[in-house]
């Protein structure tokens, strides 16, 4: 039987479509989260983290020493702190922790690797306040999912201590467009079509091969990761990066764990005050997170 509350929310994104201007889309993004208002017991700090805009947002249960670093979606030319935040904070909150949520450098002003640069500099400067590694899980959401893996990746070759784990939501992995649920499931997808996807993929790239592992981690060496959650829904045209994604990493020997949700659109975490899936989603996320820190 279909979700009759992300029926709703699809039918509001459908009667909203995505704007043709760079400015009216980052403007619709972040109007589309800050419709959801904090808790009242959400703190939140800005932050300057190694020159990279950021901010912290906690809950009276979180632990001070165990953090959430958050990397937004938005296909790398739009999201923001403002149309993430609630969903940020309510990670933290699942996880009993702490969320520092990046502002990264956007394309096409700031191109591939600006984006990876800004989160490797982000993660390094977590290890300079005193923050275990152990005690660390790296997150985000479609483009910010795969920004997540390469920053893994990045953290590896770079010989620098690993965060606990990782979770990944409905990750972008494949800058190519080449899944089969690209047009198997174009026609349930209300957020997200392989069109748009390339167009970002070139103002996110600038030239550079659209197969290049630390911008499309799909084709990236996943050998020796931390522990990975990737949650997708059924009806996204991103089904299959996530998919792939768990296959590559499950083929490199790491443990990852894949879970598609029935009927959930892109990113339905979103959503979740109104959407009963995206508040079970998360909780999920959370609980997994905890399992892995000491």
């Amino acid at each position: 039987m279909p979700d009759a509350e992300i029926e709703v929310i699809r039918k509001i994104l459908e009667a909203n479509p995505r704007p043709e201007g760079l400015r009216e889309r980052r403007q619709r993004l972040d109007a589309l989260g800050e419709q959801y208002p904090l808790p009242a017991d959400v703190r939140v700090e800005a932050v300057d983290v190694n020159g990279v805009k950021a901010e912290w947002t906690s809950t009276k249960e979180a632990d001070p020493q165990s953090v959430i670093m958050y990397l937004h979606g938005g296909g790398y030319i739009a999201g923001s702190l403002k149309s993430h935040r609630h969903m940020a904070a309510q990670a933290g909150r699942e996880a009993r922790s702490r969320t520092l949520a990046l502002d990264y450098r956007l394309a096409p002003e700031h191109p591939f690797p600006a984006a990876v640069e800004d989160a490797l500099a982000s993660y390094r400067f977590l290890l300079s306040q005193g923050f275990s590694a152990t005690r660390i899980a790296v997150a985000g959401d479609s483009a910010g999912g795969g920004l997540a893996i390469a920053l893994l990746v990045s953290l590896r070759d770079a010989g620098l201590p690993l965060p606990a784990c990782a979770w990944c939501v409905s990750p972008w992995v494949d800058l190519e467009g080449a899944g089969a649920s690209m047009t198997g499931k174009a026609s349930v997808d209300p957020m997200v079509q392989q069109a748009y996807l390339i167009e970002l993929a070139a103002a996110y790239l600038g030239g550079a091969d659209p197969r290049t592992p630390l911008a499309a981690p799909l084709h990236a060496d996943l050998t020796r990761l931390p522990p990975i959650l990737i949650q997708v829904g059924s009806a996204e045209t991103l089904l299959d990066d996530a998919v792939r994604l768990a296959g590559a990493a499950g083929a490199a020997d790491v443990r990852v764990r894949l879970e598609v949700w029935p009927d959930m659109i892109h990113v339905w975490h979103l959503f979740y005050q109104q959407v009963a899936a995206g508040r079970r989603a998360l909780a999920e996320a959370g609980a997994f997170i905890r399992s892995h820190w000491p």
